[in-house]
């Protein structure tokens, strides 16, 4: 995702912290990382469900774009978990 500018909201700054989880690593999911879902209807702007590997452990990162100003804006992050999604990290299991 091509973004000038990352915002943190508060909220991912604080799961990042009670997750161990660095703002670069949060910086090379987004810019590197695969777009795995998108809600074009989000407000005030889409967002999308990027996943990313740091040392071979999977990050995911809720991030809106206001592709107007090619702002970015981290809504969370988190470590998914095994038994919520298939191999890979891709795709949610069945409830």
């Amino acid at each position: 995702m091509n973004c000038d500018n990352i915002n943190f909201s508060s909220h991912a700054v604080q799961r990042m912290f009670e997750r161990g989880i660095k703002k670069q690593s949060v910086v090379e999911v987004i810019k590197s990382g695969k777009i795995i879902d998108s809600y074009p209807d989000d407000d005030p702007y889409p967002s999308f469900l990027t996943l990313g590997f740091e040392n071979n452990m999977p990050i995911h990162v809720v991030v809106a774009k206001d592709d107007k100003n090619r702002s970015c804006y981290v809504i969370t992050v988190y470590l998914p978990k095994a038994g919520i999604w298939h191999a890979g990290f891709r795709e949610r299991r069945e409830s």
